[in-house]
């Protein structure tokens, strides 16, 4: 089996999930008087999206693009993609028309889903372990810190930026750092040349066509 991250920030650099990360389980509701544990949150969402892949292996060995629909289902719901968007555009944002921005923001969206659906086309019953819990009271970010085991390799360190939104009174993640990289940081990078150089439409049109492409299994292409 093949280190689950490395190749992805090869290819991918989003690899965004932020977190295969914020691997997140069925959708609950963030407006309600009581703030989710941020903490709890992840590693919860992380088993149920892990034991639904575990479940429906068969049909994603079948139809891998079926990874999309977990990723927009188990995983969207709790990123804050508009931020991370925002963030990935940097002062950029400010120069771009409003109705570009929004077409920027739903293809960003679209292009998270895709990264993460990719990213788990290595996923392959590796053992994530979280760090204990920390304190998030009062607190505006916080870091959730993981290992990924898989035997016989190196662990490989994933820490989850996650962030409190007093409108919604929810926490959501928005970046992820993997092997010391960040994906935020490394995509606002990358799209920086690219939107200095050809304007935003060209990166809309970078990530279009990384949506538009088919998802691979890489575990199973690793195997061969």
């Amino acid at each position: 089996m093949k280190r689950l991250f490395s190749p992805i920030f090869s290819s991918q650099l989003l690899g965004a999930l932020i977190c295969f990360t914020l691997i997140f389980g069925t959708a609950k509701s963030f407006a309600q008087p009581e703030v989710i544990d941020p903490y709890a949150m992840i590693q919860e969402a992380a088993a149920a999206t892990f034991g639904r892949m575990k479940e429906e292996k068969s049909l994603i060995d079948q139809n891998p693009e079926h990874l999309r629909t977990i990723m927009r289902e188990n995983l969207l719901p709790y990123i804050d993609y508009r931020f991370s968007a925002f963030m990935v555009l940097g002062k950029n944002a400010r120069k771009v028309p409003k109705p570009q921005l929004a077409e920027f923001v739903n293809v960003f969206k679209e292009y998270l889903v895709t990264t993460y659906a990719n990213a788990m086309g290595y996923y392959d019953d590796q053992t994530v372990s979280f760090e204990p819990n920390g304190d998030y009271v009062g607190k505006k970010t916080i870091t959730v810190r993981a290992l990924i085991q898989d035997e016989g390799r190196p662990d490989i360190k994933v820490a989850f930026k996650v962030r409190y939104d007093s409108r919604t009174n929810s926490w959501k993640g928005y970046d992820m750092v993997a092997e010391g990289i960040s994906l935020l940081s490394s995509k606002r990078s990358e799209f920086e040349t690219i939107i200095r150089q050809d304007g935003v439409e060209k990166v809309i049109a970078l990530m279009q066509q990384k949506i538009d492409a088919p998802i691979v299994l890489q575990n199973a292409t690793a195997a061969k």
